[in-house]
């Protein structure tokens, strides 16, 4: 994995729909020590928000995770993922629509690949859906950061609408089914 600043710290790197929710859930995690949007996976050389919003560049919202295995382990970062957003519906969460909103784990290398493996599989077995998980696995490629005003938008935005409606109520989920995990 990578070394970031002279650290032992990984990166995982997901899409579980609109990036602004799954930003804010993780930025409440214990052992997360940076989370930034971006889109992967698509073919522009450089997308643009509106550009992934209107399908034309094969991108998904995603977030890269950077964080520190001696706090949370990359099997935890994926417990939370399947249940922070709805794997079982293709290219769509709630009312996003579209590839761009694509649940998806982009691996960083094989060891990776093996544990989201493992993790669709055990989610998948859980019963926590009632519908099967439709998440792909897929090696990160054609990875770019999401514009600045995209960094933080929960956090900067609380009142906005969308935040309010759909952002919101996946952090109150997601700390009070994870109270273990939260940052201190």
């Amino acid at each position: 994995m990578n070394s970031i600043q002279g650290n032992n710290y990984h990166e995982a790197t997901l899409g579980a729909g609109c990036f602004w929710c799954a930003e804010a859930v993780y930025e409440v995690m214990n052992g997360v020590i940076q989370v930034e949007p971006g889109y992967a996976g698509g073919q522009h050389p450089k997308p643009t928000y509106k550009l992934v919003c209107e399908g034309n560049t094969g991108h998904i919202e995603v977030v890269r995770i950077v964080f520190d295995p001696s706090i949370v382990s990359y099997e935890e970062i994926l417990d939370v993922f399947w249940k922070i957003h709805d794997p079982t519906t293709l290219d769509r969460q709630g009312m996003d629509i579209g590839e761009q909103y694509k649940s998806i784990i982009f691996y960083h290398n094989e060891e990776q690949l093996r544990i989201a493996e493992d993790s669709r599989s055990k989610a998948n077995d859980s019963g926590y859906w009632s519908d099967p998980i439709v998440t792909e696995i897929r090696p990160l490629s054609n990875y770019h950061t999401a514009e600045d005003y995209h960094h933080d938008y929960f956090a900067k935005n609380p009142n906005q609408a969308y935040c309010r409606a759909v952002v919101a109520p996946k952090v109150e989920k997601f700390k009070k089914q994870f109270v273990k995990q939260l940052k201190p």
